[in-house]
């Protein structure tokens, strides 16, 4: 698609993208009409998060770029505030360099999105809110920094919104910086070690994902076994085959364990954020369902972990309270496995062997390995 900078002032004008449509002027405001207190739900608002070794190359912390990093990169040339913005530079004729993100929302809500953009044709809005809202967009910046900002209610089941900025046809480079969603954050996620249940159920959860085995692989399909998988993003991307497979039986999920695999409460609320919303939008674009439950690295968390994974759209941090992993036979607790019990395991060369060890201390206990994220709700 190729506009001149006259043919796209115009579309935009008749297409009736002058101005961002009204909304609700409280923008905390929810379906009782009750406030709360008001956040940035953006994550990486300011470009200022370092990439992980362990990110796809070249992406930028919190954002897909549909040009990758041929097209937008993290710039310390003149940012609007700090030490960095984003800066796009269109491949073709045929590329706006969109940069998005998913941002988890409340139904029946009004949330303000504002950004600083510098450039001609530069476009903020929201997709997916339940009702249609213009973006905000500006002709040109004249060289400096302009603030767009736009405003949108969610619909009735509304959970999460795709913000996108990006810039327009043919008409050159583009810079972002300081981005906002305000708005009610969402609860935090609740933390367990287990899971109340009265059914005799214990759930395998098993992380990482370096040491990818065919033994493991088969007795999970010759035991019928439903597997609560936890791998990061970059094994599950070098093999989403085997992944498929063994969580295939009814009941397995892959889940969230973050990008880099940091002990997740030395890092600020933000940055937390950056690692399990990553985590959570790799896995999603591999597997096609998003996660809802995250497993801290070597379970340590705070109350920021909780909240970071709520603005993630995650509803649970689960730790464990047994461990198989490595030949060990550890249960947390008094006595045998119990109902609702969680048991670690781990993607290694003894994945096998441990399976066979936690499924027989299952078998002994009068207890079934089931599904674990239709039981946590």
């Amino acid at each position: 698609m190729r506009l001149s900078a006259l043919a796209a002032g115009a579309l935009l004008a008749v297409c009736g993208l002058a101005a961002p449509a009204a909304a609700d002027p409280s923008p905390a405001a929810g379906a009782a009409g009750v406030t709360a207190p008001v956040a940035n739900l953006a994550t990486n608002p300011g470009f200022e998060i370092p990439a992980s070794s362990l990110a796809d190359w070249g992406s930028v912390p919190g954002w897909r770029c549909t040009g990758g990093p041929a097209e937008a990169a993290v710039t310390t040339t003149a940012p609007h505030s700090g030490g960095s913005a984003l800066g796009v530079t269109p491949a073709s004729d045929d590329s706006n360099g969109e940069c998005a993100q998913t941002v988890s929302v409340r139904p029946n809500t009004t949330y303000t999105a504002s950004a600083w953009v510098r450039g001609r044709y530069v476009h903020l809005g929201a997709t997916g809110t339940g009702r249609d809202v213009a973006p905000a967009w500006t002709e040109s910046t004249n060289g400096g920094w302009q603030q767009l900002t736009t405003r949108f209610t969610t619909g009735p089941d509304a959970r999460t919104v795709r913000l996108y900025v990006h810039g327009w046809y043919q008409q050159g480079p583009f810079a972002v910086d300081d981005v906002r969603v305000d708005g009610p954050a969402p609860a935090p996620a609740t933390g367990a070690g287990s899971v109340p249940t009265g059914d005799r159920v214990v759930f395998f959860t098993v992380d990482d994902g370096w040491q990818r085995t065919p033994e493991a692989e088969r007795f999970i399909a010759e035991h019928g076994l439903p597997i609560t998988a936890f791998p990061l993003p970059m094994p599950a991307a070098t093999d989403p085959g085997f992944f498929r497979r063994v969580t295939a039986v009814p009941g397995s999920s892959v889940q969230d364990h973050s990008v880099s695999h940091q002990d997740l409460s030395k890092l600020p609320l933000a940055e937390q954020q950056v690692e399990i919303c990553d985590a959570r939008d790799s896995l999603t674009r591999l597997f096609g369902t998003a996660p809802t439950v995250f497993r801290p690295p070597y379970f340590a968390w705070n109350a920021d972990t909780l909240q970071a994974a709520a603005n993630c759209g995650i509803r649970t941090v689960l730790t464990a309270n047994a461990d198989f992993s490595w030949g060990a036979s550890n249960i947390w607790h008094e006595g045998t496995l119990s109902p609702g019990d969680v048991v670690l395991l781990h993607w290694t060369d003894t994945l096998a062997t441990d399976l066979q060890r936690a499924l027989a201390a299952a078998e002994a206990a009068g207890l079934k390995p089931a599904g674990l994220a239709s039981y946590l709700h």
